[in-house]
């Protein structure tokens, strides 16, 4: 019975040795794939690290500062390269893409973004086959499609951020307004990380103790839907005010690499392929998962209310006809 909380993935046949050095690989050296490095590197996540961009000067400054930090950290192995250079890597972070501008959403991203993986993917699978491809790239549900799709990898093993960071930003913001340590409250953004996100009231919880209730008042309703305003909004607002954002996003992809690495089977948002889950088929989005040593592991069957579940599909829906405008 306790079978049914899950869709099983097919897990990869991924041969991991223990003892061997756990190595990472960061195609970006941008803002993202900077706060990335930062952020696993000061946390000790990996034992050596490639960098990988078109700029070189520029790649091989943020190596040398990164470098000259080790002092004062656990030793990593830090290096300016190329995926030749990343060969027997665990893990393949891909950050490289265009730039959002203020006001685009991620979607508009697309086709440009698309044409830069159509490049990258051959060449990641041809030096790094057994590594596991993790997308942060926007619109990181498409890419994370389409990834899997050029890379020809089991599913678990090609991965998204997906709303992993905006369910920090919901979790965060919720904190906030009930007076509690984030670590404490347990909710979720599912479906698009962007526009179409979804938030899962029906389950976000205090120590079980449910938080949107019909209970609630008009004014206590009205403040938690601003709540998810704002989740949503957050980007566009960072962006505007500071060109990018960078430092949330770099701990959420080190939490996700982090439950890979040391197979944590934490429960993430991430986006994964859905063949399956609540119905939904042949298209990447966020759904709690299972997320360890092999990937996307297992996907819960979360109980959605008819009201989310309705924006589930409608999510699916903008992601589903992205993809038919595409070429890939």
């Amino acid at each position: 019975m306790l079978e049914q909380l899950f869709t099983a993935n097919t897990l990869p046949d991924l041969k991991v040795d223990p003892l061997r050095p756990l190595k990472g690989v960061i195609i970006g050296a941008g803002q993202v794939g900077m706060a990335c490095a930062y952020a696993m590197v000061i946390q000790n996540t990996f034992d050596e690290l490639v960098m990988v961009d078109i700029n070189q000067d520029k790649l091989e400054g943020e190596v040398m500062d990164l470098q000259q930090g080790m002092p004062f950290v656990q030793p990593t192995q830090i290096t300016a390269g190329t995926l030749a250079d990343g060969a027997g890597a665990d893990i393949v972070i891909i950050t490289a893409g265009a730039a959002q501008r203020p006001g685009e959403t991620r979607l508009a991203l697309v086709q440009r973004n698309v044409d830069i993986l159509k490049k990258l993917i051959p060449e990641v699978v041809s030096h790094c086959p057994e590594a596991i491809l993790l997308l942060v790239a926007n619109p990181v549900d498409v890419l994370t499609y389409v990834a899997g799709k050029l890379s020809g990898l089991p599913s678990a093993r090609v991965l998204g951020s997906g709303t992993v960071l905006d369910t920090g930003r919901f979790r965060y913001l919720l904190a906030q307004k009930l007076r509690v340590d984030p670590r404490s409250l347990h909710a979720y953004i599912i479906g698009e990380h962007g526009d179409s996100e979804v938030p899962f009231w029906s389950e976000a919880n205090i120590a079980g103790a449910r938080i949107y209730t019909d209970k609630l008042s008009a004014s206590d309703r009205a403040t938690l839907d601003d709540v998810f305003i704002q989740v949503k909004q957050a980007a566009y607002e960072i962006i505007r005010r500071k060109g990018y954002t960078s430092y949330a996003i770099g701990l959420a992809v080190s939490q996700i690499v982090q439950s890979i690495l040391r197979d944590q089977n934490r429960v993430l948002t991430v986006s994964s392929l859905m063949n399956g889950p609540q119905g939904l088929q042949d298209v990447c989005l966020s759904l709690p998962s299972v997320v360890g040593r092999f990937g996307v592991i297992r996907v819960l069957n979360v109980s959605l209310n008819d009201r989310e579940r309705s924006q589930l599909d409608a999510s699916a829906a903008t992601l589903r006809a992205a993809l038919d405008q595409i070429q890939f």
